[in-house]
C-alpha cells in the first residue's frame, strides 16, 4: 500500500511531506483548490508522462517520491527481481521521478535508475487510478481475461503447460522440415560428398603426421650425401673409429710406462665411448631421414589428396572426420526422414488435442464464472442509479492465429446504459459519472479477485447525491477493506466514510499562490463535511447533518 508521498516544487505545491494509511481514505476541497495536482504528482510518480510546465515557475526542478509497503509476495518484487533491481520483502518500496524545467526527467527505484518504461509497469501493480480518462487497469480489454479469471478461480497452469508442449512439438517439426528440405535440395551434393569422403576415409591427426613424415622424408634427402660422408669417415677399416681403436691398443701395452702414458689412454677410452655414441646417433638420424622415394611419393599423393578435399569443404584437413559423420548423419537423416516426420507429426497432433481439451475446460469454466459476474455486477447497478443499464462479459472464440497459453477465448467487459440501447465497450460510455459507478460495481464484484492493493477514484460521485451517494460510500468502504482506497470526492456522504479525510487548500500570497494539504481530526472534519454540505457559509444545521453522517458511517 501506499504509504507516503512527498512532492516539491510540482506547478502550485512548494512543499508537501504526505502519510496514509489503510483503509478509506477522502481528499476534499473547493473546486480549484489542487485536486488534480495532486493526482498528477503520483501520477508522474507512477512512470506517467512527465511534462515541464508541471515545475514550479522559478524552479530548476520537480520532485514526486512516493514510498510502498509491499507484501512478501507482491508481483512488483518478481519485477524488480527480474530487471536485475534491490527489493526485499519486508523493505519499502520507494519510486521518485525528477522533471527538469528544461524538460529532461529521470525515474528512480531504490534510487537505483530505471527507465520511465518500467517505472509504468511498476506503477500499474502498485496503484489503480480509477477516473474518465483513464485507459488502464478495467477499462483495458486485454486484461478482463485475467480478471474474470480471478473471478472464477480458474487454474490456467494446465493449459500452459499443454500449450508449451504443443509449440514445442510444433517447433521440432518445422526445424525437421527446413532441415529436410534443404537436405532435399542438395541430395545429390550430399551423396557424392558422403560417398567420397566414405572412399577417403580421414583419420584424426593423419595430415599432421604426413606433413611431418614428407618433411622427415625431403630433410633427409638433402642430408644423405653429408650423413653418408660423416658415417664413412668414422666406420670402417680407415675410419675414425678404427684408427682410435688401434692407437689405445698400442698405448695399452706400454701405459705402464710412464703417467702421462696412462692419462692419454684414458682419455682415448672415452673418446672412443663418445664416438660409438655418434656413431649410434648417426645410424638413428640416417634411418629417421632415409628417403624412399616410392614412399615419399605415396604420403604426398595422400597429403595433397587430403588438403585438397578440405579446401573444397573450406575447412581444415584435421576436421574432416568429424565433417564426414555431419555429412553421413544428413543423409542418413534424408533417408529416414518420412518416419523421422510422422513421428514429429503424432506429437504436435497429441500436443493440439491436449491443448484443445484444456482450452475447452477454460471456456467452460470463464462460461459460468461469466455468469456469476454478471449476476454480481447486475446486484450493484439499481443502488448506484444505473438501474436501466445493463453489463455482460462478452466471450468469443479467437482465431488460431491468437491462441495463447492461457486459451483461445476473447473476453470483454460490455454495457448497455439505456434500454434498447446495444452492449458496448466500458470507455463508449459518455458520462464520467456513469464510468465511474460502473468501474465501482465492477471492483466491488472483483473484490476478493486481486490487482493492484491500492485505488484511487477520482470524483466518482460525479452527479449524484442523497441516497446514490450513500451507495457510493457504502461500496468504497467496503473495498477499502480488502484494499487501500484513495477517493477525491465533493460528496459528504462519501467523505464521511473515510478513515482519513485530507483537506486539499489553495491560498494566495501577493502574487504567489499555493496548494496545501492538511489532515483533519473530529471537529475539523465535521466542519468540512458541513461546509461541503451547506456551501460557501456552514449553518448550525448543517454541522448537525455531518454529525449524523460520521455517526452513521
Amino acid at each position: 500500500m501506499l504509504t507516503a508521498l512527498s512532492i516539491r516544487d510540482v506547478v502550485l505545491i512548494e512543499s508537501l511531506d504526505l502519510e496514509f494509511g489503510r483503509g478509506l481514505g477522502v481528499l476534499t476541497g473547493e473546486t480549484g483548490a489542487g485536486k488534480s495536482i495532486l493526482l498528477d504528482s503520483l501520477g508522474l510518480a507512477l512512470g506517467a508522462r512527465s511534462d515541464s510546465a508541471l515545475v514550479r515557475n522559478g524552479q530548476a526542478q520537480a520532485v514526486v517520491t512516493a514510498s510502498f509497503d509491499l507484501s512478501r509476495d507482491h508481483p512488483a518484487l518478481a519485477l524488480l527481481e527480474e530487471s536485475g533491481l534491490e527489493g526485499e520483502p519486508g523493505e519499502p518500496l520507494v519510486v521518485r521521478r525528477i522533471v527538469k524545467a528544461d524538460g529532461g526527467s529521470r525515474a528512480l527505484v531504490n534510487d537505483q535508475a530505471v527507465s520511465v518504461a518500467l517505472l509504468r509497469d511498476l506503477g500499474a501493480m502498485l496503484v489503480e487510478i480509477h477516473g474518465q480518462h483513464d485507459d488502464r487497469g478495467l477499462l483495458n480489454p486485454r486484461g478482463h481475461r485475467a480478471l474474470l479469471d480471478a473471478f472464477g478461480g480458474i487454474d490456467t497452469k494446465a493449459a500452459e503447460a499443454a500449450y508449451r508442449t504443443w509449440n514445442e512439438a510444433e517447433a521440432a517439426l518445422a526445424e525437421a522440415r527446413e532441415a529436410l528440405a534443404e537436405a532435399a535440395r542438395d541430395r545429390d551434393w550430399l551423396e557424392h560428398a558422403v560417398t567420397e569422403l566414405k572412399q577417403l576415409s580421414p583419420q584424426s591427426g593423419e595430415e599432421e603426421e604426413l606433413a611431418l613424415l614428407r618433411a622427415n622424408m625431403q630433410k633427409g634427402a638433402r642430408l644423405a650425401e653429408d650423413i653418408g660422408t660423416a658415417n664413412d669417415l668414422l666406420d670402417g677399416s680407415e675410419g675414425g673409429l678404427s684408427m682410435l681403436r688401434q692407437a689405445a691398443r698400442r698405448l695399452e701395452r706400454i701405459a705402464g710406462e710412464h703417467d702421462k702414458l696412462g692419462e692419454a689412454l684414458e682419455a682415448l677410452d672415452r673418446a672412443l665411448v663418445e664416438a660409438s655414441e655418434a656413431e649410434m646417433r648417426l645410424g638413428e638420424a640416417a634411418e629417421a631421414l632415409s628417403c624412399d622415394p616410392a614412399r615419399l611419393e605415396e604420403a604426398e599423393a595422400r597429403l595433397f589428396e587430403l588438403r585438397a578435399v578440405a579446401r573444397k569443404h573450406r575447412i581444415e584437413p584435421g576436421k574432416l572426420p568429424e565433417l564426414a559423420e555431419q555429412l553421413a548423419q544428413r543423409l542418413a537423416a534424408l533417408e529416414a526422414g518420412d518416419q523421422g516426420l510422422a513421428a514429429l507429426e503424432q506429437k504436435v497432433a497429441a500436443g493440439r488435442a491436449a491443448f484443445d481439451a484444456e482450452a475447452v475446460r477454460l471456456t467452460e469454466a470463464r462460461t459460468e464464472a461469466a455468469t456469476r459476474l454478471d449476476l454480481a455486477v447486475a446486484r450493484e447497478l439499481a443502488p448506484l442509479k444505473l438501474d436501466s443499464a445493463r453489463f455482460r462479459t462478452a466471450m468469443e472464440a479467437l482465431p488460431e492465429t491468437q491462441w495463447s497459453a492461457r486459451g483461445r477465448d476473447r473476453i470483454e467487459f460490455e454495457v448497455s446504459t439505456n434500454p434498447g440501447a446495444p452492449f458496448a465497450p466500458l470507455t463508449r460510455i459518455a458520462s464520467g459519472g456513469e464510468l465511474s459507478r460502473f468501474i465501482l460495481s465492477l471492483k466491488v464484484a472483483l473484490a476478493e479477485s486481486g490487482g493492484a492493493t491500492t485505488m484511487i477514484f477520482d470524483e466518482i460521485d460525479r452527479g449524484v447525491g442523497g441516497a446514490v451517494a450513500s451507495a457510493v460510500g457504502e461500496r468504497l468502504h467496503r473495498l477499502s477493506e480488502t484494499a487501500q482506497l484513495l477517493v477525491v470526492t465533493h460528496s459528504p456522504q462519501v467523505a464521511a466514510r473515510g478513515n482519513r479525510h485530507l483537506l486539499i487548500e489553495k491560498s494566495h500570497q501577493g502574487l504567489v499562490t499555493r496548494t496545501s494539504v492538511h489532515v483533519l481530526d473530529e471537529s475539523k472534519r465535521r466542519e468540512e463535511i458541513a461546509r461541503m454540505l451547506s456551501g460557501a457559509e456552514v449553518t448550525d444545521e448543517a454541522r448537525a447533518q455531518a454529525t449524523r453522517l460520521l455517526e452513521a458511517a
